[in-house]
């Protein structure tokens, strides 16, 4: 949870509402599959490696995607940000 979103709930004024179906990154990103397939122990660690700021899927979409891969290339042994979401999906699915 964002600082502003916990504000906004301490205020009573909550406006954001979470999506049942979509999974949280770094839940999604565990540190289990990080340290895995990549040197980082968090998807946090990783997009900071990245000079990437994003908490959310809708912010990991708008990354230009080459800039993206690259960065998944260079970081992980995924060929692509693409390839990297699918094998997550798979093992939070398969738990």
């Amino acid at each position: 949870m964002s600082f502003d979103d916990l504000l906004l709930e301490l205020q009573g004024q909550k406006t954001v509402q979470e999506d049942e179906n979509v999974i949280e990154l770094d839940k999604l990103f565990n540190e289990s599959f990080m340290k895995k397939h990549s040197k980082f122990n968090s998807f946090a660690e990783f997009l900071e490696k990245g000079n990437f700021q994003a908490t959310t899927h809708d912010e990991i979409r708008n990354i230009h995607d080459e800039l993206f891969d690259r960065h998944v290339v260079r970081e992980t042994d995924f060929a692509s940000w693409a390839s990297m979401l699918e094998a997550a999906n798979k093992q939070y699915s398969g738990k």
